[in-house]
């Protein structure tokens, strides 16, 4: 295997303990703050190469909100590493009973091209908090991210302990068939598939951040343009490549007509008469991609956009009206800047709509009655849920990102990912001496012997008390 030589390095480094200390800890990560300053032009020259990311985009995404779990995760990883103490029976009162924070080992993090910064970086930051060595495989998808991080990560981090591979289809493939000690993917259900399989036959746990169709829920009871621009908004934000973004609108027909022109305002007001000359508004990243949410435009109605330009590969933000649940749209997350609105007679409806398909990494409910945002929230299952807003959760360091069944499994961000690297392992110290408060447990067995450990270990429901 042409990985087998990398993978068993990495694990001589993590076996020597290298990794385990906080200082060392503080100092890679610390480390990946300077990439973060010193590359940053570099950052957002290579994601507009990529797939024409605005500036103000690939900063907020790619540099700011990775400045913001690495400090989160500096200014608290010396508490997050400490030995956690745990309650104790009346036999272990005189030991010590407490939970380590151990590395895994050697882990894998393979990242998607979409925020090709972002996705591979904030779990790479939890990872080296948590003292394991890392494998880090960006997508090849975003040649230009890829090559940046490829020749300059090595420069920053330690190379006995950390590496970069790049690699397409086939040599992830034989990447895969290595032993690591955790795996984190971030892609499709298919590939994700695939991921698992491998993972499988060394019983790997995998983290899988997974998309979806995440639905947004608009209610009768709305303010019209707030709920347009902040859909909008989050739709078309890095073109709708954003596996949370707003997937389809659910909504009566009498707000649908109340959408339509607040969405046509929204969309002018953020790009223009003419988005295409937008320096606001990116590219699908390549050729494969375009063709395929093209294809999409054929579902319902184009109300809005609809435009496409495949030399630049150009998708207008566009509506469609009056989408069908058996339209294609509608088969598979588009993942690009088309927002179909599917109409439903009220919130049951749409409950039931949503309750129907897989679940979802995020749900979306805009109302001004909380009791509405309320009632989806409790009626739903997904990754992730944001009332009258869209993509805001993710900004939250204290908040677990992370799908369900089909849109993944696992959670990180910020001391959700330390504790996702991180095995806790249970650890009980007892005192050599007072034997004689063991022979309770040592055979042979008697009636009152049986009394008395059931009175030291027995665990009592609070509340409930005991007739003599």
């Amino acid at each position: 295997n042409p990985y087998a030589g990398l993978v068993s390095h990495l694990r001589a480094a993590w076996l020597s303990g290298k990794t385990r200390p906080m200082e060392y800890r503080v100092a890679q990560l610390e480390a990946l703050g300077r990439f973060l300053d010193e590359k940053k032009e570099d950052i957002l020259e290579a994601t507009a190469l990529d797939m024409g990311k605005p500036s103000a985009e690939a900063f907020f995404t790619e540099v700011l909100l990775c400045k913001n779990e690495l400090n989160n995760t500096l200014n608290n990883l010396s508490h997050w590493m400490k030995d956690e103490n745990v309650g104790k029976n009346l036999v272990t009162q005189l030991d010590s009973a407490f939970i380590r924070k151990d590395p895994y080992g050697v882990v894998l993090i393979i990242a998607p091209w979409n925020y090709p910064i972002h996705l591979f970086l904030v779990p790479l930051v939890g990872a080296i908090a948590a003292g394991n060595c890392v494998v880090v495989k960006p997508s090849e998808v975003a040649k230009n991210t890829e090559r940046l991080v490829a020749e300059m990560l090595s420069c920053y981090l330690d190379n006995d302990c950390f590496a970069v591979v790049t690699a397409g289809v086939q040599e992830t493939t034989r990447l895969l068939e290595n032993k690591f000690d955790y795996i984190f993917f971030t892609g499709t259900a298919s590939v994700g598939r695939i991921v698992m399989t491998a993972a499988a036959k060394h019983l790997t746990p995998v983290t899988l951040e997974l998309g979806g169709k995440n639905p947004c829920y608009v209610s009768d009871t709305c303010d019209v343009q707030n709920v347009a621009r902040r859909v909008a908004w989050g739709r078309f934000f890095n073109t709708g490549q954003t596996c949370i973004a707003p997937d389809y609108v659910l909504c009566s027909l009498e707000m649908q007509e109340k959408l339509m022109p607040a969405l046509r305002e929204a969309i002018t007001e953020f790009f223009g008469s003419n988005p295409q000359e937008s320096p606001d508004f990116g590219r699908i990243v390549g050729d494969k991609q375009f063709r395929r949410i093209r294809a999409l435009l054929c579902s319902g109605r184009v109300a809005i956009g609809g435009q496409t330009d495949e030399k630049e590969r150009y998708i207008a933000p566009t509506v469609l009206a009056d989408v069908l649940p058996s339209d294609p749209a509608m088969q598979e997350e588009i993942f690009g800047p088309i927002l179909p609105i599917v109409v439903v007679a009220n919130m049951d409806e749409a409950i039931d709509f949503i309750n129907a398909r897989p679940r979802p990494l995020v749900i979306y409910a805009f109302s001004c009655d909380s009791k509405v945002v309320n009632q989806v929230l409790e009626r739903t299952s997904s990754g992730g849920f944001c009332g009258n807003d869209t993509l805001m959760h993710v900004a939250l360091t204290s908040l677990p990102f992370g799908g369900i069944g089909n849109s993944g499994l696992g959670k990180y961000h910020s001391k959700f990912t330390f504790d996702t690297f991180t095995h806790c392992r249970g650890c009980l110290h007892r005192n050599m001496g007072l034997e004689a408060l063991n022979a309770l447990r040592y055979p042979p067995y008697s009636p009152q012997k049986l009394g008395l450990l059931t009175a030291t270990f027995e665990i009592k429901r609070k509340g409930m008390c005991t007739l003599l």
